[in-house]
C-alpha cells in the first residue's frame, strides 16, 4: 500500500507544502538515497542476528516516519520524514532471503535435479512471484483508495491511512513471521560490524546526491557559485566512494563485499538492477505529475483528477502483478534468461511509446501496461537470481545489494529527472494575467517542463535497453 498510496497524491502534496511539481522528485530521491544506505546495513544484520528481528526494527521506523508525515508543518520536515519512511524498502530482500534459506534446507530442494524448474532458486523464484503479487495487490488497493479519498478529503487527513496500515503490518510480523533458524543477537556481538564502511558509503552518497540538489538550485550556469559548489561536492563524494571501496577490501567482514561486484555471476545482476531502478523507481513521480498537469493551461498533460490518476497507476500495478505471475510460465516455455530479456525489452518499448503517444489517457495506460508487464517480472526475478549466484551464507547480502543498487539507480534518476523538469519548468507558459479564465488556478506556473518529461521517457527506455544487453552476460548459474 505504501508503494501505491502516495503516487496519486504527489501533486496534492506539492500544493499542500507550497512547492512545484518538479520538487516532489526530491522527495523520491531523498527516500531512495536513505534506502540505499540502510538496505545493505539491515541486510547484513539480517544475516547475522535474524531476518525477522530486522523486519520488526525497520517496520517500527517506517511507522514513526508515516506518523510524522501527517503532522509535518514544512517541506523540509516532510522531506526528512519521507526519507526515513524508506526503511520499508528492505522488507522484500529480507523476505526473499528468509524464503531462500528455508527452501535450500528442504528435502525436496536438496533432492531436486538441476534445471530451470527445480532447486532452491526455482522455488524461490516462484515464492518471490507470490510475494510480489501480494505486494502489488496492496499497491493497487493503496493507489485506488488514495485517489478516491483525495478528491473528497483534505490531503492531511488522507495521509493518516498509511500510518494505520504500517501499524497493522508491524503486528502481522510480530505474530506471523518465524525467525531464521540459528539466528541470534549473540552473532552480532561476536562480529566486528563494519562501522567505517557504513560511514564512508554514507558520506559518499550524501555528497553525490547533495551535489545534485545544490545544482538544482544553482542551475547549469558556470558563473553561479552554486555550480562550482555542486561540482566540488560531486568530486568529494567520488573520492569518498573510492575510500569506501578501500575500507571494504581491507575489512575482514565488510558491510558490502566489494568482491561481489567483480564476481562474474553477480556483477551483471547488480548492473541490471541499477539500470532497472531508473525506470521502476525514478519515473514514478513524473508519471503522476504529468497525468495531473492541465493541458488547457500548459499544452501537455492529461488533466486527470486524483481518482483518475489512481486508475492509471492501478492499471500499471495490475500489469506488474501479471508480469510477476507470468515469469515462471515464460521461464518454462523458453528459459529464465530469455524471459528476463523479453521483460527488459517490454520496459524499453513501453517508455519509448511515450514519445509519440502521450496525449490521451488510453495511450498512457497502454504504454504503462507494456512497462508494467516487464517491470513485474524483473522485480520478482532479480533478487532470486542474486541469491542463487551468491554463497549461501551471503544470500541476504546479495539480495539486499540487488535492491540497494536498484535503489541508487532510482535515487540518482529521481534527482536528475527533478533537474530536467525544473530547468525550464513552466518556461514560456502564460501566467494568469494572460489567461484570465484560469486566474487563481492553483497549478499555474507549478508544472514541470515538457522537455523534462521527454527526457524522463528517453532515459528510461535507454537504460532498459542497456539492461537487456547486460542480461546476456549473466551466467547460467543465476538462473538455476
Amino acid at each position: 500500500m505504501l508503494q501505491g498510496y502516495y503516487a496519486p497524491l504527489l501533486t496534492d502534496i506539492a500544493r499542500h507544502l507550497g512547492v512545484n511539481d518538479a520538487d516532489v522528485n526530491w522527495l523520491e530521491g531523498s527516500q531512495l538515497m536513505l534506502s540505499a544506505l540502510v538496505v545493505p546495513m539491515l541486510s547484513k544484520l539480517g544475516d547475522q542476528v535474524g531476518h525477522r528481528k530486522v523486519l520488526i526494527w525497520s517496520t517500527a521506523v517506517t511507522l514513526a516516519a508515516s506518523i510524522a508525515l501527517v503532522v509535518a508543518p514544512e517541506f523540509w520536515v516532510f522531506l526528512v520524514a519521507w526519507a526515513f519512511q524508506g526503511f520499508y524498502v528492505v522488507w522484500l530482500p529480507l523476505e526473499v532471503a528468509l524464503i531462500y534459506v528455508r527452501t535450500a534446507a528442504r528435502e525436496d530442494a536438496a533432492a531436486a535435479t538441476s534445471g530451470p524448474t527445480a532447486g532452491p532458486a526455482a522455488l524461490t523464484r516462484r515464492a518471490a512471484a507470490v510475494l510480489v503479487g501480494a505486494l502489488e495487490v496492496g499497491a493497487i488497493a493503496g493507489a485506488l483508495a488514495a485517489g478516491a479519498l483525495v478528491d473528497t478529503m483534505d490531503v492531511q487527513a488522507v495521509l493518516v491511512v498509511p500510518a494505520v496500515v504500517v501499524g497493522l503490518c508491524l503486528v502481522a510480523i510480530i505474530l506471523g513471521v518465524e525467525e531464521t533458524p540459528g539466528a541470534s543477537l549473540a552473532n552480532f556481538r561476536r562480529r566486528d560490524f563494519d562501522m567505517a564502511g557504513l560511514f564512508w558509503v554514507t558520506v559518499a552518497l550524501v555528497l553525490i546526491m547533495g551535489s545534485l540538489f545544490v545544482l538544482r538550485g544553482a542551475g547549469l550556469a558556470p558563473d553561479r557559485p552554486g555550480f562550482w559548489l555542486s561540482a566540488l561536492m560531486l568530486v568529494t563524494g567520488a573520492l569518498a566512494l573510492v575510500r569506501f571501496v578501500r575500507v571494504e577490501r581491507e575489512h575482514p567482514d565488510p558491510l558490502i563485499d566489494i568482491r561481489m561486484f567483480t564476481d562474474p555471476a553477480l556483477w551483471p545482476v547488480f548492473a541490471t538492477a541499477g539500470l532497472f531502478g531508473v525506470s521502476v523507481l525514478g519515473a514514478q513521480a513524473p508519471l503522476s505529475t504529468f497525468a495531473r498537469t492541465d493541458p488547457e493551461i500548459y499544452g501537455y498533460g492529461l488533466g486527470t483528477t486524483g481518482f483518475q490518476t489512481s486508475l492509471i497507476i492501478g492499471t500499471y500495478l495490475i500489469a506488474m502483478v501479471a508480469g510477476a505471475g507470468l515469469l515462471p510460465v515464460a521461464s518454462r516455455w523458453t528459459s529464465p534468461r530469455l524471459a528476463l530479456l523479453f521483460a527488459t525489452l517490454c520496459v524499453a518499448v513501453g517508455f519509448g511509446l511515450f514519445l509519440p503517444f502521450h496525449d490521451q489517457i488510453g495511450q498512457v495506460v497502454a504504454n504503462m501496461v507494456v512497462v508494467g508487464l516487464g517491470s513485474g517480472a524483473l522485480v520478482a526475478s532479480l533478487p532470486a537470481a542474486a541469491a542463487a549466484a551468491a554463497p549461501r551464507e551471503q544470500t541476504g547480502v546479495a539480495t539486499g545489494l540487488t535492491n540497494s543498487v536498484k535503489t541508487v539507480g532510482g535515487a540518482v534518476a529521481s534527482c536528475i529527472f527533478g533537474l530536467a523538469l525544473a530547468t525550464t519548468a513552466a518556461a514560456g507558459i502564460p501566467g494568469p494575467e494572460v489567461l484570465p479564465e484560469v486566474a487563481g488556478a492553483p497549478d499555474v506556473g507549478t508544472a514541470g517542463s515538457f522537455s523534462g518529461y521527454l527526457t524522463v521517457w528517453i532515459v528510461c527506455s535507454a537504460t532498459a535497453l542497456a539492461a537487456a544487453v547486460l542480461l546476456l552476460f549473466v551466467p547460467k548459474k543465476a538462473f538455476q
